[in-house]
C-alpha cells in the first residue's frame, strides 16, 4: 500500500453516477474498450468497471504515481485493465500499439488531480509551502520555478495573463523578475508572499487568493495543457465508433472554451451556406449528450468542494466521418 494511503480514501470522483450513466450505453457489448485519458487515482474507473461488467479498461496518466495508486485501486479488475504512461493526446498511439482500433468510451477528468494538490511536494498548492515544480509528469519538462526564473517579463505576463486570466499580470511579471535578481525562486511560499504584496488588496477581498489566477497560469504553461487539450479531444472523438460517447470534465473557463467549440462543431453541418440539398459528407458527426454544460449539484458542492467549478460536457458519434 502506498504511504499515503490508499487512492479510495484520498479521491472522490467529480459527477461519479452521472459519468456512468453517459458513458455506460457505449459499453455493453462484450470486450467494450473504456479509455480514461486522465486516470488520477481510478475513482471514475471503478464506478464504470463496476456497472459495465463487459468492459475493459485502458487507464492512461502522465503521472507515474497516479498509475501505481490506481492499479492498487482496480486490483479486483486486473484482467479487465491495462495501465499507459502517457499523455492524454498520445490516446490515438497508446491504442495503436496495444492493437485496439477504437475506444467505445472516452473519459477526460481535465486540470490538476487530488493526488498533485494534496501532496505538498509536488508544489500545486498555494495554501502549502513547497517546492515550485508543478509537473504532473516529474520525469520531464521545465519546472514552475525554472519558468519563473528564465522567462522574460514579456513571457510571464503572457503566461498570466493568457493561462490565468490576470489582471495584474505586467505588474507581477515586472515583480518577479526584480526579486529573482536577488535570490532564484525555489519555493511557493515566497512566490505567494509577493503575490500578497503585489496584486491589490481590494482585488484580494473580491477575486480570492492571490495565487489562484498565478498558481493556475503557471501549470497550464509547464504542462502545456492547453494545446494538449486542443489536440487531445479530436483525436479521441476520431476514435469512437457510431454510437461511441465522450465525457469531459473541466474546471476552467480555458478548458471549456476549447471543448465546446469542438463538441459544437462536430454536432452542426457544416454545409456551406446557400446549398439547397445537404450531402450526406456535411451531416453532423456527433450528438450532444448535455445541454450547455452541467455543473454539480449543491449537495455534492458541499461535500466535495473541488465539484464547485466543474463544467460536465459530453457527445455520442451518429456518424463515421473516416474510413477506419
Amino acid at each position: 500500500m502506498n504511504a499515503r494511503g490508499v487512492a479510495a480514501d484520498r479521491h472522490i470522483p467529480v459527477l461519479r453516477d452521472r459519468i456512468v450513466e453517459l458513458l455506460a450505453p457505449a459499453l455493453s457489448r462484450p470486450g467494450a474498450v473504456y479509455v480514461d485519458g486522465t486516470l488520477g487515482m481510478g475513482g471514475h474507473a471503478e464506478a464504470v468497471l463496476r456497472h459495465c461488467p463487459e468492459a475493459r479498461l485502458v487507464g492512461i496518466d502522465r503521472d507515474r504515481e497516479a498509475l501505481a495508486l490506481a492499479a492498487e485501486r482496480l486490483a479486483a479488475y486486473a484482467e479487465r485493465t491495462t495501465f499507459v504512461h502517457a499523455v492524454y493526446d498520445e490516446v490515438p498511439r497508446s491504442l495503436a500499439d496495444l492493437g485496439l482500433p477504437q475506444a467505445d468510451a472516452i473519459l477526460f477528468d481535465l486540470g490538476v488531480s487530488s493526488l498533485q494538490l494534496d501532496e505538498p511536494d509536488r508544489g500545486f498548492s498555494y495554501s502549502q509551502d513547497a517546492p515550485l515544480d508543478m509537473r504532473m509528469d516529474q520525469s520531464a519538462g521545465l519546472t514552475a520555478a525554472q519558468v519563473l526564473n528564465t522567462y522574460s517579463a514579456a513571457d510571464l505576463e503572457g503566461v498570466l495573463r493568457d493561462f490565468g486570466e490576470e489582471r495584474f499580470a505586467r505588474r507581477i511579471a515586472a515583480a518577479i523578475v526584480r526579486e529573482r535578481e536577488l535570490e532564484p525562486f525555489t519555493t511557493s511560499g515566497r512566490l505567494v508572499e509577493l503575490l500578497k504584496h503585489v496584486v491589490p488588496a481590494a482585488s484580494q477581498k473580491s477575486g480570492g487568493h492571490p495565487g489562484k489566477r498565478t498558481f493556475q497560469a503557471l501549470r497550464i504553461e509547464v504542462n502545456a495543457e492547453l494545446s494538449v487539450w486542443a489536440r487531445a479531444l479530436p483525436g479521441a472523438i476520431d476514435l469512437l465508433p457510431v454510437g461511441g460517447r465522450v465525457a469531459v470534465l473541466s474546471y476552467h473557463s480555458l478548458e471549456d472554451r476549447i471543448t465546446k467549440r469542438v463538441l459544437a462543431q462536430g454536432a452542426r453541418s457544416s454545409a456551406p451556406a446557400g446549398l439547397p440539398v445537404e450531402l450526406p459528407e456535411h451531416a453532423p458527426y456527433l450528438r450532444q449528450l448535455t445541454r450547455g454544460a452541467e455543473e454539480a449539484g449543491a449537495q455534492e458542492q458541499a461535500a466535495n468542494p473541488r465539484s464547485a467549478s466543474v463544467r460536465l460536457r459530453a457527445a455520442e458519434r451518429i456518424r463515421q466521418t473516416s474510413p477506419r
